[in-house]
């Protein structure tokens, strides 16, 4: 961005592994990971308990000055997120919340509040940024860009899995079905769709394993860098 400080971004659609390979390529560089999503969540969590739609593009702005959004890193570089004060970090990790942030998102009133916060953190430190957007419009000026994918039922299997292990109670058709509604949202939202970027290398990691796809993110990251 600046010349000081490299941006890395890291776009793909709900599932790909982009936090997870992400945070493990950003621990590797000894850079800062930045989890959008998880920011674009905290904003939806709020709507949803203040009782306003994803929709609603009224109530959204008119509560969005309310919405006092912060990261905060744990010593084992595990991104938090502090609404108004208060750590929400695993509430936001639902499946629920997953379709709502989505509809939230959408709406450009979000969007524009956090687009600063994301940039200056990319001014501040060497960041690894994951999203939807991060290459064509966050960070149009990355170092490195990435377009992690994967097919929707291998992403669909990977996130039945997640939520498996945290105990919630869901069928892989259900996780399937709320996927492509998320793959939809996201790639026909009139703000900043997901889509590859023009200079972004396209990565598809439905045959690899989590250690290969970093590698080979590491790779293309290193290559790019010099």
């Amino acid at each position: 961005m600046n010349g000081k400080f490299h941006s890395i971004a890291i776009d793909g659609p709900a599932g790909a592994g982009k936090s997870t390979m992400a945070r493990r390529v950003a621990k590797e560089l000894g850079y800062q990971y930045v989890d959008t999503g998880a920011i674009y969540r905290t904003v939806g969590y709020h709507m949803w308990m203040m009782g306003i739609g994803p929709r609603d593009a009224d109530g959204i702005r008119r509560l969005i000055d309310d919405v006092n959004v912060q990261i905060e890193y744990a010593h084992d570089g595990v991104q938090h997120m502090i609404l108004n004060g208060h750590d929400v970090t695993d509430e936001i990790r639902t499946a629920q919340m997953a379709i709502y942030a989505s509809g939230v998102s959408a709406q450009p009133v979000v969007r524009e509040f956090l687009l600063d916060m994301q940039r200056e953190l990319a001014r501040q430190h060497n960041v690894v940024m994951d999203g939807r957007d991060i290459g064509t419009v966050v960070l149009p000026d990355a170092d490195v860009k990435i377009f992690l994918t994967a097919s929707d039922t291998v992403r669909a299997r990977r996130r039945f899995l997640e939520l498996q292990e945290k105990g919630e109670k869901t069928s892989f058709e259900q996780v399937l079905s709320d996927l492509r509604q998320r793959d939809k949202q996201d790639s026909t939202r009139a703000i900043a769709p997901l889509r590859c970027a023009h200079d972004a290398v396209t990565l598809d990691t439905s045959e690899q394993t989590v250690e290969e796809s970093v590698a080979a993110m590491l790779a293309i990251i290193r290559e790019k860098l010099g």
